[in-house]
């Protein structure tokens, strides 16, 4: 907690205009990234994983990612949440899996009244490399250079969610024509999905 509360001073020392948090979700790794937006800069704050693959069930492993990014919210108070959204692949099962791991994500953000946007796989690789079927390792070295770092995450998953928050300071500029679903709370969700009630 010592190490948390530092960085929240740090945070606050250094002037951000905004502070974004980016989430690749997974139900066995999941990534998160923060980065601080000033007018001339962005740099990273904070990225990591959470390693669920030894939480006993599936259900546990939801309640984990809520807990998870509900402390992620807390220690570093960001403005926006951006999540990437599951893709159509193969596998249904493996699908409705990462919309689960992405629903609990998103319900941390608008318990707290955070807005959440998400953005498909890839438009995040197309705003952070230029292209959209960009590999992870490319993913990686844009988001090194963007954010000037020396050394690279060991993990894949955390600069995904750091790519995540970088499309999205991209993509994203108030009162312009949304360019992705946004939600700022749950009776917005509810009014842009009424279908999930059923």
């Amino acid at each position: 907690m010592l190490w948390s509360t530092f960085v929240l001073i740090v945070a606050k020392d250094n002037n951000y205009d905004k502070i974004i948090l980016g989430i690749d979700p997974g139900t066995n790794i999941a990534g998160y990234g923060i980065i601080g937006i000033t007018k001339n800069d962005m740099s990273l704050i904070s990225m990591g994983i959470f390693d669920l693959r030894k939480e006993k069930d599936y259900a546990s492993k939801l309640k984990s990612i809520f807990e998870k990014c509900t402390q992620l919210m807390e220690t570093y108070l960001p403005d926006e949440v951006a999540l990437e959204a599951p893709f159509m692949g193969k596998n249904p099962q493996s699908m409705l899996k990462l919309g689960r791991a992405q629903g609990v994500s998103m319900a941390a953000a608008l318990n707290r009244n955070i807005p959440v946007f998400e953005y498909a796989p890839k438009r995040i690789k197309q705003s952070v490399t230029g292209k959209g079927t960009a590999s992870k390792e490319q993913v990686a070295g844009m988001v090194m250079s963007l954010l000037k770092l020396k050394t690279n995450h060991s993990k894949l998953d955390a600069t995904d969610a750091v790519a995540v928050a970088i499309c999205h300071h991209f993509m994203y500029k108030p009162g312009m024509v949304q360019p992705t679903e946004s939600y700022g709370s749950w009776s917005s969700f509810i009014a842009k999905n009424p279908d999930k009630l059923k």
